[in-house]
């Protein structure tokens, strides 16, 4: 299961310790960006870099509240500006008005980050439908809800960046996966035709197809089959996928790339 922890591999390679990039200017002054599934992992990650590059961001979550109240902490305690909202975005009604309070906030939504994901995972044969529409629901339908919310603003500012973070099991498939890398598979697929459409508006649409990341969602994967199958022989760190999303929401170098997938994967898929 890619684009998610695990638990440390005393006879793997030990991972440099990664920070959150060091910022000479604060290249996100003035700029709110919405981070969905902000409370943990990859998306907490993320929340704190583009803090600290000087957005004002706004965390959503489904249900870690307290999680959720901690980053926005952190982030105030180091002088940013963050703020907390839940929502499930696979539900219609609760993306809308969440997309609507930032807005009525904040009076503009300049960047988002289509984080939120879960996995439930068993071999095809097995699949509970449950199972199958959960994962889509929120993991690539989730992303078509909060893209379209966030479109009318960004289309009247004829500006904006969205960033998508897919998985390198929509490239490569992963066995007991298969929901998992359809809807991460879906989100490239949604990800170029939205870019397609918002070009002539000047907003840009990217995705970002992680590895194998430290986080929670990694964390019970077998040590030895993972690492073997990563060039660079260790697991990502969560702060190497924000630098990346950092660089396409606010890197001026990133304002001519849309419709891209950036892999951060160690290498994986270039076996």
């Amino acid at each position: 299961m890619a684009s998610s922890a695990l638990d440390s591999n005393p006879t793997a390679p030990a991972a440099t310790a990664v920070q959150p990039s060091p910022q000479p200017e604060l290249v996100g002054r003035g700029q709110v960006a919405l981070v969905t599934g902000a409370s943990r992992g990859i998306g907490r990650a993320i929340a704190l870099e583009l803090a600290q590059a000087g957005a004002t961001v706004v965390l959503n979550y489904a249900h870690s509240a307290d999680a959720a109240a901690g980053v926005v902490a952190e982030i105030t305690a180091a002088g940013g500006r963050a703020w907390s909202l839940r929502a499930d975005v696979s539900n219609e009604q609760e993306v809308e008005a969440m997309v609507k309070a930032v807005l009525a906030q904040e009076g503009r939504l300049d960047v988002l980050v289509n984080n939120a994901g879960i996995t439930r995972d068993g071999l095809l044969m097995r699949m509970k439908i449950d199972d199958w529409n959960n994962v889509l629901d929120l993991n690539l339908t989730g992303v078509f809800l909060c893209t379209r919310a966030v479109s009318r603003s960004m289309l009247k500012a004829r500006a904006g960046r969205i960033i998508n973070i897919t998985s390198v099991v929509a490239l490569m498939g992963n066995p007991g996966q298969a929901n998992y890398s359809a809807a991460k598979a879906g989100v490239i697929g949604l990800t170029r035709s939205t870019a397609a459409e918002f070009a002539s508006r000047g907003i840009t649409v990217n995705a970002v197809a992680p590895g194998f990341i430290a986080t929670e969602m990694t964390k019970d994967l077998n040590h030895e089959a993972v690492l073997a199958a990563i060039p660079l022989g260790r697991l990502g760190q969560p702060e190497e996928v924000a630098g990346v999303v950092r660089f396409l929401a606010f890197g001026s170098s990133s304002a001519y790339m849309t419709g891209q997938v950036l892999q951060v994967d160690g290498g994986m898929v270039m076996r």
